[in-house]
């Protein structure tokens, strides 16, 4: 149930983190982490915050916007096309 003052697109960003593209960067996120040698607490220390935003945001709890995107990336070494799908699903056209 939701109340007034929830945002309606509210479900559909939860939702998101279920959807296999989301879980398989997830998967990436951790995958560089590691490949690039670096603790959760490492990679938390270079953006200045606490562990538990790189645990938060590996667990798909706390939603990753692109400039985190980027900014993991530069940190893990790794381009963008790492942490996507090879091959996104094409979406049917509007008939």
């Amino acid at each position: 149930m939701h109340l007034a003052r929830d945002p309606p697109y509210e479900d559909a960003l939860l939702s998101a983190v279920h959807q296999p593209r989301y879980k398989f960067l997830l998967k990436q996120l951790r995958l560089a982490r590691q490949m690039a040698g670096m603790t959760q607490t490492e990679a938390a220390q270079a953006f200045g915050k606490g562990q538990n935003f790189v645990s938060n945001c590996e667990r798909g709890e706390r939603r990753i916007d692109p400039i985190d995107l980027v900014d993991f990336a530069e940190l893990y070494g790794k381009p963008l096309t790492f942490f996507l799908p090879s091959k996104p699903k094409a979406r049917k056209a509007a008939q």
